[in-house]
């Protein structure tokens, strides 16, 4: 059943401008790659040139596109129910709202897996360009790819709970906007950086000298605590909330 809504999902999403919001991303960091002249600063080879590439791509691309993208996703996948008595139509179906709302969200999680993809091949056609010799570093690339795609997960569950709740669908983008402006501000503070649930895509992709040896570039309690625990109240709120909403 579950498979079945969410095939249903994705040809409701087709129809939709998904391909360019995709695009729209990995496009803006491909011209933060390529006008950022890493090379000038890598000074007598002691830095990779492909590590410092990537720290000035995640920068715009971690910090904001990301975390952003999670609620432009779920506006757009629950638009069409929000139209004309959708969800009525929905519900009257043989499924459960329970399935309806996980479908939603692993297809929301598939498409940022997408991106997150189209983002790694993005960077490393960048370091083609401009002729990189040092070593590629496919563990911390991958970490950073992987942990920054990890780190979504709390926030599509709270952005797809948003998008139930209001039928506009800017009011669930102004409360991702409202939260992950304040972002900048935490990723640069010891004390709230790693409890603020929209920081942790930045510091996840973030490749800290000082945490290499760390899953996804900070401590294990951390990705626990904070991505996981968030991830636990959002989509267990979410579901919840779903169930009785009055249709």
């Amino acid at each position: 059943m579950l498979l079945s809504i969410l095939k249903s999902e994705w040809y409701k999403l087709r129809k939709s401008k998904v391909t360019s919001i995709i695009i729209a991303g990995p496009l803006l960091a491909l011209f933060i790659g390529l006008t950022n002249n890493v090379q000038d600063m890598t000074g007598d080879g002691e830095v990779n040139e492909w590590i410092l590439t990537l720290l000035f791509m995640n920068l715009p691309y971690a910090l904001l596109f990301l975390p952003l993208i999670t609620g432009v996703f779920a506006s757009v996948v629950c638009r069409y129910e929000h139209q004309a008595g959708g969800w009525k139509q929905l519900l009257t179906l043989p499924v459960t709202r329970g399935n309806v709302f996980i479908a939603k969200y692993l297809l929301i999680i598939l498409l940022v897996l997408v991106i997150q993809i189209l983002y790694l091949g993005v960077f490393f056609t960048v370091g083609m360009i401009k002729g990189y010799t040092d070593v590629f570093p496919m563990m911390i690339i991958w970490k950073s790819i992987l942990g920054g795609w990890v780190a979504t997960f709390p926030l599509v569950a709270l952005q797809l709970w948003m998008s139930l709740i209001w039928k506009n669908f800017a009011a669930p983008l102004a409360v991702n906007v409202f939260f992950t402006l304040p972002g900048i501000l935490a990723v640069n503070s010891e004390t709230y950086g790693p409890f603020y649930p929209w920081a942790q895509p930045f510091l996840m992709m973030y490749s800290v000298e000082t945490q290499m040896d760390s899953v996804f570039f900070v401590p294990w309690d951390q990705v626990l605590t904070v991505v996981g625990g968030s991830f636990l109240i959002f989509i267990l709120g979410g579901i919840i909330y779903f169930n009785r909403k009055a249709i």
